[in-house]
């Protein structure tokens, strides 16, 4: 298939640029048997059956984003994408000249960087000292919102940028269906008999990546950590048993479940997963999707056609520019049965 099969035009104030007045105060399109309707996401709550699974990603998104300088003076800016352990990240580098080697980066006018090398497009560092980097992140990065936001992070999006139900620190982007969630809809779905469910995936900023080669085989899939708990697995089984559905809140989560389903059978553990899900996929866990509107020829909307068939989502994405629904990581939702 071409990449070019999976573009769309937005109009540019249809991108959320802040969440709205509250969590949930969004709208939903539901995309079923063929069928959109809109809907408040109020009624989120009426859509999903008390023998249901919700399966949330608990990741929390990290303050990943850093101002400095070089030994030579020279400014930089560093996007961390993984923490590798208590003191070591990979990391996205932004100078005039790339960093050598054995040099040394002075970042928010405090932190000592040793630069290791470079693995792919991404930078070695060290963080010398005894704080772990967890600590020095959240005490001295910035929120890493994303590039089709266009102002800089604020108190806002320090609370809003985040999912009620984050846990586990790592991401450098927020799984954003999961923004609409507040306690209250969570606490109602557990009252109906819902069960609640979480995996971890750290999200990485190659999310926001278009896919840039003609034909969308040729794109390589940047790579993501996952741990599935065994308390998910088994709850999902259970679900099945109750002839009941698993609905996957954002791709993140569909990603990690399916990620570790490869095989047929879904099992518990952690991995690195670079599973490109392209039309003509074979589903073998999820059954409904709630997710955010995607950007054009990015792989989340290759995704979400896979699952909800070409033809739907490209309907349904002409609807919501028509009925000017919000778009990307603060906007709207759409909840889609699997094909």
């Amino acid at each position: 298939m071409r990449t070019e099969e999976f573009n769309f035009v937005l109009p540019e104030h249809l991108i959320a640029q802040h969440p709205p007045a509250r969590r949930g105060a969004s709208r939903l399109l539901q995309v079923h048997d063929g069928v959109l309707e809109d809907m408040r996401f109020a009624d989120f709550l009426a859509q999903v059956n008390a023998n249901d699974v919700l399966v949330l990603n608990d990741t929390r998104v990290i303050k990943a984003r850093l101002f400095g300088n070089k030994q030579s003076g020279g400014q930089i800016e560093v996007m961390v994408e993984r923490v590798l352990s208590d003191h070591e990240v990979l990391a996205q580098v932004r100078a005039s000249k790339s960093p050598k080697a054995g040099s040394c980066l002075l970042l928010a006018d405090t932190l000592e960087v040793e630069v290791l090398g470079r693995e792919g497009e991404f930078f070695h560092l060290r963080f010398l000292g005894d704080e772990k980097v967890l600590d020095l992140l959240e005490c001295y990065g910035k929120l890493p919102l994303p590039p089709y936001i266009t102002h800089a992070a604020e108190d806002e999006d320090e609370q809003r940028y985040q999912t009620v139900f984050a846990r586990e620190a790592g991401a450098v982007a927020a799984p954003t269906a999961g923004l609409h969630f507040d306690e209250a809809l969570l606490q109602a779905l557990r009252d109906k008999g819902v069960q609640i469910a979480c995996v971890t995936l750290h999200v990485g900023a190659g999310t926001f990546q278009p896919v840039r080669v003609e034909h969308i085989h040729e794109h390589t899939m940047h790579s993501e950590r996952f741990e599935i708990p065994q308390l998910t697995v088994d709850a999902i089984v259970q679900t099945r048993a109750n002839n009941g559905r698993v609905i996957a809140v954002g791709t993140t989560s569909l990603r990690a479940l399916e990620s570790a389903a490869v095989s047929g059978v879904l099992q518990s553990g952690h991995g690195e997963t670079k599973i490109f899900i392209t039309p003509g996929y074979q589903f073998n866990v999820v059954d409904v999707l709630l997710t955010n509107f995607h950007l054009p020829k990015s792989t989340l909307l290759m995704l979400v056609s896979a699952f909800g068939g070409m033809d739907l989502i490209r309907a349904a994405y002409r609807h919501a520019v028509e009925k000017e629904y919000r778009f990307f990581s603060y906007g709207d939702a759409m909840l889609i049965e699997r094909k």
